[in-house]
């Protein structure tokens, strides 16, 4: 019998971003720092009472807001406001860049505006620096939302300024060796550092595995999409953009969901097959002219030593939906479960209106987003595991698993 749980995806329009998407800016948070401290006032505002955690709440600090409607930072902020993760109580946000040297550029003047808002009506404080702020006065959560290559420097403030816990967003770092550097960091200051890799606790991930797991001998492929422009000039922008790599970028969540649950590391891999007739690499020229090569779309197959099989799809040009299948022993599609289902196809419609500037790829993953925070505030009070969240050590596999795969499937689609 073929089974199909395979609702339509909402159809939502797809917002491209710019260079100044999220993050809108290629300078770090030091230089920028660095570059307006003598002209910008850097202790946080006092335009409202302070927002101070309450009893069984984590003192949450947002480091790296982005642009409101594109950063994922914002996003996390909003959620957190409006309560949706009763665990947490963001107090502070650091934000340099629109707060700085970016504050009349694209973006500046919306930050701006969420800025006074947040202000006003939830009293949370801005500053540019971790330094800036004073001792928590509850148990504090650094939420690290900003440029990947930022990473590193700015775990250490978070260890400097107090922080008992840390929530990094993918993929923590450039490179293995500078996230490994810091996960000793943290360890050797007994601060405990997970990872924001929301799909860990997916329901069509879970769906899927569970469908998996009941019919043994199925083999599940996880599918991501992105849906950008199929042409030299959109792929160009992206490659540049994300210069890291689409392993390490768009498919680092599906990497993060193989060595979470199917037993995938460098060490215990067998073998990896590229799907040539799937995949596709490309060099491309991004807008400073600079040639970049990567994949656009790739699909291949891990077989582990231990003796577990899976593939992983991803397409830079393929739509807004994530979704991921079981087939039989013959090939044969038995299963499919995409995010989001029918049950939360209504919230997400809820949600667009909403927000109708904001990113769609917000919306379908919001619960998940939620669920992730929540369990990694109350850990911060409490100790209790953060059942499915990912650790750092999880993150540092995840990215040695990245670094091995890009090689491997060059080679095979020469």
């Amino acid at each position: 019998m073929k089974l199909f749980i395979n609702f339509p995806l909402f159809a939502i329009s797809t917002m491209i971003l710019s260079t100044f998407a999220g993050r809108a800016s290629s300078f770090s948070f030091n230089t920028v720092r660095s570059a307006v401290s003598k002209n910008v006032a850097r202790s946080y505002s006092s335009t409202s009472a302070l927002n101070a955690a309450g009893k069984d709440q984590a003192e949450v600090i947002l480091v790296g807001c982005g642009a409101p409607n594109r950063g994922m930072g914002w996003y996390h902020g909003i959620q957190m406001l409006e309560k949706q993760c009763p665990s947490a109580s963001m107090d502070y946000v650091i934000e340099p860049w629109f707060m700085g040297a970016g504050a009349e550029g694209p973006g500046g003047a919306d930050f701006k505006k969420t800025q006074a808002e947040w202000e006003t009506d939830y009293g949370v404080k801005f500053a540019m620096s971790l330094s800036d702020l004073p001792p928590p006065q509850a148990p504090r959560l650094a939420l690290i939302s900003g440029r990947t290559a930022d990473n590193p420097g700015l775990l250490t403030e978070a260890i400097a300024t107090g922080s008992k816990c840390i929530y990094l967003e993918k993929p923590g770092a450039p490179t293995v060796g500078e996230l490994e550097q810091m996960a000793d960091e943290a360890s050797a200051a007994g601060v405990e550092v997970l990872m924001g890799y929301n799909k860990n606790v997916c329901k069509y991930v879970r769906k899927t595995r569970e469908f998996a797991d009941a019919n043994p001998g199925s083999h599940v492929t996880f599918v991501s999409n992105n849906a950008y422009e199929n042409t030299p000039e959109s792929l160009g922008e992206c490659f540049e953009r994300n210069a890291e790599g689409m392993l390490k970028n768009m498919a680092i969540h599906e990497l993060a969901l193989l060595v979470s649950f199917y037993d995938v590391s460098v060490d215990n891999i067998e073998s990896v097959t590229a799907d040539k007739e799937f995949s596709r690499m490309q060099t491309l020229p991004g807008p400073s002219g600079k040639m970049f090569t990567d994949f656009d779309r790739i699909k291949f197959t891990i077989k582990t030593k231990s003796g577990s099989e899976v593939s992983v799809a991803a397409d830079r040009c393929g739509g807004t939906d994530s979704y991921a299948t079981a087939t039989d022993a013959s090939g044969e599609e038995i299963f499919r479960y995409y995010m989001p289902d029918e049950e939360d196809k209504k919230h997400v419609e809820e949600l667009q209106a909403k927000y109708p500037d904001a990113m769609p790829y917000f919306f379908t993953q919001d619960p998940d987003y939620i669920t992730v925070k929540e369990r990694v505030a109350k850990h911060t009070v409490d100790g209790a595991p953060a059942e499915g969240v990912a650790t750092i050590q999880t993150a540092v596999e995840t990215l040695k698993v990245a670094e091995y795969l890009r090689p491997a499937l060059m080679e095979q689609l020469k």
